[in-house]
């Protein structure tokens, strides 16, 4: 990465971001231009989790060919260019989390395996439950098991890039802080909780 100060290895951020994230989009590669699909997501035993139709592009270009990346990202404040200058653009900016990530990815073909994968995707997107939980087993899931392509993206590598003000001086930092505060929205406030955390 080009800026050595949004980089951050930290297994537990990676974690934190990805359980926090919604979805992800996921690029494959198609024969002219690479091939990209945002996706709901999961992450179990070190790999993406995501599904789709038994057919379509998605599953034949991963067919083709399994390699690919995936990128997740969270976003933080806008800040917008007044906060700093009242005259030039230039200081407008968006801070955010950012996960890249590279690997291969395998479509899943045993029962047990999709319906677990499956359980650790709803389980994500429906923490509350109000649903029998998907078990290989259970006859309510039997077609939805057989019809539906679930996909696990095994890692290879990854990188993180957060961009939080780690190159402001602690004064503009303070200077920030004043204005996130004042305009109070409670994106403004986790904000300022980033800021502090990689500052």
């Amino acid at each position: 990465m080009r800026r050595a100060e949004f980089s951050v290895e930290d297994k537990e951020i990676f974690l934190e971001i990805l359980n926090s994230c919604e979805y992800g989009t996921l690029c494959l590669f198609d024969k002219q231009f690479p091939y990209s699909v945002p996706l709901n997501f999961a992450y179990l035993e070190d790999k993406i989790i995501f599904h789709g139709a038994n057919e379509g592009k998605k599953i034949t270009l991963i067919e083709q060919n399994q390699n690919a990346s995936f990128n997740i990202v969270k976003p933080y404040s806008f800040i917008p260019s007044y906060f700093s200058n009242t005259t030039s653009a230039c200081p407008a900016t968006q801070f955010f989390a950012s996960i890249l990530i590279n690997g291969k990815v395998s479509i899943l073909t045993q029962a047990h395996q999709k319906a677990k994968a499956l359980e650790a995707l709803m389980q994500k997107m429906q923490p509350q439950k109000g649903y029998e939980s998907i078990d290989e087993t259970n006859p309510i899931y039997t077609k939805m098991l057989t019809k539906t392509a679930v996909f696990a993206l095994e890692i290879e590598n990854f990188t993180i890039k957060i961009k939080a003000a780690q190159n402001l001086t602690k004064e503009a930092k303070e200077n920030l802080f004043n204005k996130l505060e004042q305009r109070g929205e409670e994106i403004d406030l986790k904000t300022i909780e980033l800021i502090k955390k990689h500052s």
